[in-house]
């Protein structure tokens, strides 16, 4: 998919963070945008940044079904169709894996797996239907391919978005669909993420522990020194017009991934460092 402009891109997570970024670059390709975030001021914020391109806007919590199928509706409806959907909303959960609650679970997995397969449940057979050229971006993480001590809950949520874009990218190249697929796996960027709780719902409020503490401090010192939104949002759109599969932003992940694949099959356990 190569020419952007004049189509429809969707967003979710794009209050702040990456989901801005690729917002504010879908605008900058002359594209309208649908964009979805729990948080209304950055929501809006990322409306008024994004200059003469049409903007909607949608309070959405992608955990939910209900709410994921609206905002579809309301994209087919007042848009007239989406070429571009990226399931971009997520939070971070830290801690040892023994010390996770059903809580926790349900809220990372609620944003980071349920937000993506929502998004595919609701937005993908009729991007099919279109019978145009489309893209689908799962954002992902490199915790999505390598698993790290303190961020268990993270690493299984992302794991298995993984395995859902890849899944995903199968189905549609089996049934000769015109839609590609790409798994953005960023590693720290300049984000919010270790303050992902100002979204955690109070039905799944749970006591935090210092390995928890630990963890999200780890998370917001790299975030810190990580590297800007808008080179991931550069990386993405380069990728839709390749139809590349997967995205890391440091060529370094594509050596540590090798280096793990070759010590799991000697049966090992891989470094994390």
């Amino acid at each position: 998919m190569r020419e952007l402009v004049g189509k429809v891109a969707v967003v979710t997570g794009a209050a702040s963070g990456i989901g801005r970024a690729l917002a504010l670059r879908f605008a900058a390709e002359g594209m309208t945008l649908m964009l979805a975030d729990l948080d209304y001021g950055g929501l809006a914020e990322t409306a008024a940044l994004a200059g003469d391109a049409k903007v909607l806007t949608q309070i959405t919590d992608v955990s939910d079904a209900a709410a994921v199928a609206h905002l579809a509706d309301r994209c087919f409806g007042e848009l007239g169709a989406v070429h571009v959907l990226c399931n971009n909303a997520g939070v971070y959960q830290g801690g040892h894996m023994w010390t996770r609650t059903e809580e926790d679970f349900a809220w990372v997995l609620g944003a980071n797996l349920w937000g993506v397969l929502h998004g595919i449940h609701e937005f993908v057979p009729r991007m099919i239907e279109q019978g145009t050229e489309g893209h689908i971006v799962n954002t992902v993480s490199v915790a999505g391919l390598f698993a790290v001590p303190g961020a268990g809950a993270y690493a299984v949520s992302k794991h298995a978005a993984l395995a859902a874009s890849l899944a995903l990218a199968q189905d549609l190249a089996a049934v000769g669909a015109k839609l590609r697929v790409t798994a953005l796996c960023p590693g720290a960027v300049r984000t919010r993420i270790a303050d992902s709780a100002r979204t955690r719902p109070s039905g799944l409020a749970a006591t935090p522990s210092q390995d928890e503490a630990d963890s999200l401090d780890q998370v917001g010192r790299a975030a810190e020194s990580g590297i800007e939104p808008s080179d991931v949002a550069d990386l993405v759109v380069a990728a839709i017009r390749e139809e590349r599969f997967l995205v890391l932003t440091d060529q370094k992940y594509a050596a540590r991934l090798r280096l793990q694949t070759e010590t799991l099959l000697t049966g090992d356990l891989p470094s994390y460092q």
